[in-house]
């Protein structure tokens, strides 16, 4: 008789059991490169770092708000494997004078949003992130793709229109 009182909580036991296995386990040190495509799939790009090392992006953009990047020895296995869509790395991307294109890209990897910078030519890349505020991470790109300027601006997505019922 007293078991028919729980049974309502049946359902969110299930789920709750459910939801926490969906927490990301980012491949540890010293795991190969194919155990890594095996487990985590088709990167969503591939970076050739200056050091001979690679790096395999797992973006989940445009409205995802994690890049995990997977950091390769030359002999294939993990160096290291990071969230990089924080506030650490934005500031070290605002330190880094005269940082381009590509440098940002393996970074950061693949903004979630592009907009033309318009008669200025250029660029503005977005990345949103994990944060309790609506905001996400810009840069603005020269027309020849160096960084001219970064900052936070708030999500546009968080800017609802109006209720007009």
């Amino acid at each position: 008789m007293k078991l028919a009182r729980f049974l309502p909580l049946v359902p969110v036991l299930v789920a709750a059991l459910l939801l926490g296995g969906c927490a990301v386990v980012p491949p540890q040190p010293g795991t190969a490169r194919a155990d890594v495509l095996r487990t985590w799939g088709t990167p969503t790009a591939h970076h050739a770092l200056p050091d001979g090392n690679d790096r395999l992006e797992y973006a989940t953009g445009p409205y995802g708000r994690t890049t995990w990047m997977v950091d390769l020895d030359p002999a294939g296995r993990v160096k290291q494997a990071r969230q990089v869509l924080n506030e650490a790395e934005f500031e070290a991307v605002m330190a880094t004078p005269g940082l381009r294109r590509p440098g940002v890209l393996r970074r950061l990897g693949a903004p979630g949003e592009r907009r033309p910078l318009g008669w200025l030519g250029g660029e503005i890349w977005s990345w949103r992130y994990p944060t309790n505020d609506c905001l996400w991470f810009e840069i603005s790109l020269s027309k020849e793709g160096r960084v001219t300027g970064a900052g936070y601006a708030t999500d546009p997505r968080c800017d609802a229109p109006p209720d007009r019922s």
